[in-house]
């Protein structure tokens, strides 16, 4: 028996879209993650990024469930003394709500060069309206919500 393993140019990659009105943000997280890491797929190689396109709509309407809403707290630091950057769930909500996803997923994937490359096949967007249409996407049914 020989195991096959997929070359780059054996991967068909497919466009998927995703309507996150009320869908819990950690469950349609890791189903997107799922989806751009390839694990989806008969032939999944941990070390090759054959994962699909994934366009998620409705980035504002995501919920979280308890107190999150209220408590979770976006950080990031700049690199200087006493630059710690802090941005709540709420503020974030209202200002940028698709970085909400986008933040999700991306602690999802890999942080290596491959987990970056997967993180720029995810598209998000507010609304309901996405300019890929060109490419026809699938209507993807995310499992357990």
């Amino acid at each position: 028996m020989k195991t096959l393993t997929p070359s780059p140019g054996d991967i068909k990659r497919a466009w998927y879209v995703v309507d996150a009105a009320d869908k819990p943000l950690g469950r349609l997280s890791t189903q997107i993650a799922s989806i751009l890491r390839g694990k989806n797929k008969p032939y999944f190689v941990p070390n090759i990024d054959c994962g699909d396109f994934v366009i998620v709509i409705n980035a504002e309407k995501v919920r979280v469930s308890g107190l999150k809403a209220e408590q979770k707290v976006y950080r990031s630091y700049t690199g200087y003394p006493g630059g710690l950057k802090e941005v709540s769930y709420a503020r974030m909500m209202e200002k940028h709500p698709e970085r909400i996803i986008e933040h999700a997923v991306k602690g999802m994937l890999p942080k290596t060069t491959l987990g970056r490359a997967m993180y720029k096949k995810l598209k998000v967007y507010t609304g309901t309206e996405h300019p890929h249409g060109a490419q026809m996407p699938e209507e993807l049914v995310i499992k357990g919500v």
